[in-house]
């Protein structure tokens, strides 16, 4: 579980340092450019979502465990 969500943090900063690349350059082909850098940013919300729902469904079947303070201690 630990790879998985290593690999995800890593895809999400990717989309979102392309996504910056994409807005940065900017240049004479803009339409161009800004379709790209919006479709980095759908893919970093769609790569976000899906690593929350993962945990949830690992949290869900036992696979991870919430720690911190104990309820009723």
């Amino acid at each position: 579980m630990t790879y998985l969500a290593t690999i995800a943090f890593v895809a999400i900063l990717s989309s979102l340092g392309l996504a910056l690349f994409f807005m940065m350059r900017g240049g004479r082909d803009g339409a161009k450019t800004s379709q790209k850098m919006v479709r980095a940013l759908a893919a970093r919300v769609g790569l976000s979502i899906l690593l929350f729902v993962c945990v949830l469904v690992a949290w869900k079947l036992g696979y991870i465990h919430p720690t911190g303070i104990q309820v009723g201690q």
